[in-house]
């Protein structure tokens, strides 16, 4: 296959994934896709190789390969019919957490199925013990809302209206829902008409042919990547300040073993799974590896199953990398794994140093909330991320309030979050000197100040580094912490919630009430500074640097 058709047939996947994308975020109902892209889009064979996919969510892009394979398993291929579309979201089915559902649309070509068109999509309202999704306290995936195994949501182009009932009666907004869901659905479409176009322009074998080369063409662009990191087994750990329930550390552990072509990460020596809802799913384990691996390597390399076969994951069963049904994991998506991820970018530092960073904030500061609207008397709900600073890299600065390693998702703009909902804005900015100090600062987190307008609600959050702070390397100092406040109305007193409500965890909590002119206040963990700007053994600066330069 020559290189040149090669590039052009993975150019245009690549370019329908991201107009799937499109698609979704201009036809969606809420901010977590409208404003921050809290998905992502693919095309997969009927087996559930992922042959292409979009540059959206990294977590989902890493995740995305076993949650496949896992629902092609369930799934009868010869009971699909032309214009079904089977929803999903269970976590302990490949899947990632909870709000993460994922509609998949067969696409077939004479009446042969050639593969898969794919969206992920962070769904702001799946019901359970909180509104908006995350519920900082829960115990059991019960907790986190319903859970539906794979099942057709369309079956031969027509709604199959019991399980849209079931779906609806299950949520707080109902309307919302079924919009996102309209939208996620529009996206499998598009992508399911392109890709079956596609294989009609070039022919069903031509294509198999391509997309086979592409794979492989993949995974030795991969394994010329992993040959350059010296043999070796590299250990790298850390932790989660607490699971909401229990005022304890969870360690999160990576040994990361390279030989040759071959790279091993394996997650041994990680804490057993929490009782709160820190614990991430066997799919979480695989992408945040998937993530930090591609983080490391050379961009450029198309992102299928092919550049994921040279790397293996092991994840003992019944720990916070692994949980066990019916443990719960609404925050393993968004807060462990960003752990996991820089934990195996931390392993593999010393083998890759001109590469390797400084942890980022590696939190979203999830900032959940919900009520009833005083005007039209509907229920509301949103997701909101903070951003945060990212660490220092060998050759510059870390980035300052970017969205976290594991979901590049931009934050609500501030005329759009007034707009949309009863708060009020009254400070958004950098923190200054955040970053970890180092010969590159880490970059800088950011603060933000709200105050409730004029809705009663509820407000929930989950967090992490208001304990443990980000790590520097290589000599680097530790990136500034998490903080979260309240201010009661009337009151002139910032507290945090373990002041103010007797939470367990400053970090992790849900169902906080909130009343007409209370304040909170947000600020999101800075990132990791790289190698320090003295040395206790040298005065010169630049001499630092130069010797850095030269390893």
């Amino acid at each position: 296959m020559d290189m040149v058709s090669l590039n052009i047939i993975g150019g245009i996947m690549v370019s329908i994934c991201r107009d799937m994308g499109v698609t979704l975020m201009r036809t969606s109902y809420s901010t977590i896709f409208s404003e921050s892209l809290d998905f992502t889009c693919g095309l997969a064979l009927p087996s559930g190789e992922l042959v292409a996919t979009g540059d959206f969510c990294p977590s989902m892009i890493g995740g995305m390969p076993l949650l496949l394979r896992s629902c092609v398993q369930e799934i009868a291929l010869s009971d699909l019919e032309e214009g079904d579309v089977i929803l999903h979201n269970d976590p302990y089915r490949g899947g990632l957490h909870t709000p993460e559902h994922t509609f998949f649309k067969p696409v077939f070509v004479d009446g042969s199925l050639i593969g898969f068109a794919v969206a992920i999509g962070h769904v702001c309202e799946v019901g359970g013990m909180a509104p908006a999704g995350f519920a900082g306290e829960a115990t059991e995936v019960f907790h986190e809302g319903l859970r539906v195994p794979p099942v057709k949501i369309k079956r031969a182009g027509k709604d199959v209206d019991d399980i849209w009932r079931l779906l609806l009666a299950n949520v707080r907004t109902p309307r919302y829902n079924y919009g996102d869901f309209r939208a996620l659905i529009a996206a499998i479409d598009l992508g399911e008409r392109r890709m079956a176009d596609l294989a009609r322009k070039h022919g069903v074998a031509a294509f198999h042919e391509n997309v086979t080369a592409l794979m492989d063409y993949s995974e030795r662009r991969m394994r010329a990547e992993i040959e350059k990191i010296p043999d070796g087994c590299y250990v790298f750990e850390d932790c989660m300040e607490d699971d909401g329930i229990e005022d304890k550390v969870y360690t999160i552990r990576a040994e990361v073993t390279v030989d040759g072509s071959d790279l091993i990460v394996d997650y041994h020596g990680s804490s057993r799974q929490a009782k709160g809802p820190i614990n991430g799913t066997l799919g979480v384990a695989h992408g945040a590896a998937y993530n930090a691996v591609l983080q490391l390597t050379d961009s450029t390399i198309p992102k299928n199953s092919g550049c994921f076969r040279p790397i293996r994951v092991l994840a003992e069963p019944g720990t916070v990398v692994n949980v066990n049904f019916p443990g719960p994991s609404v925050g393993g998506n968004t807060e462990t794994h960003c752990r996991i991820a820089n934990v195996v970018m931390g392993a593999l530092a010393p083998g890759l140093k001109q590469r390797s960073a400084a942890t980022d904030g590696a939190s979203h500061s999830n900032f959940l909330f919900g009520g009833t609207d005083n005007t039209t008397g509907e229920f509301f709900c949103c997701y909101d991320l903070t951003p945060v600073g990212w660490g220092g890299r060998s050759f510059a600065d870390g980035n300052d309030a970017v969205g976290g390693i594991n979901g590049n998702c931009p934050h609500i703009p501030v005329e759009v979050f007034e707009y949309r909902f009863p708060w009020h804005v009254e400070e958004f900015k950098l923190v200054d000197g955040s970053g970890g100090p180092g010969f590159h600062r880490g970059g800088l987190s950011l603060s933000k100040t709200v105050r409730c307008t004029d809705t009663e609600m509820t407000f929930s959050y989950m967090s992490d580094r208001q304990k443990v702070s980000p790590w520097g390397i290589h000599g680097g100092h530790e990136g500034g912490r998490a903080e979260l406040f309240i201010e009661r109305a009337g009151s002139d007193q910032w507290l945090t919630i373990t002041q103010a409500f007797n939470k367990v965890s400053p970090s992790k909590f849900a169902n906080v009430p909130i009343r007409p002119g209370d304040r909170i206040k947000i600020t999101s963990p800075a990132g990791g500074g790289w190698m320090t700007f003295m040395s206790a053994n040298s005065g010169s600066h630049f001499e630092i640097g130069f010797q850095f330069l030269l390893l």
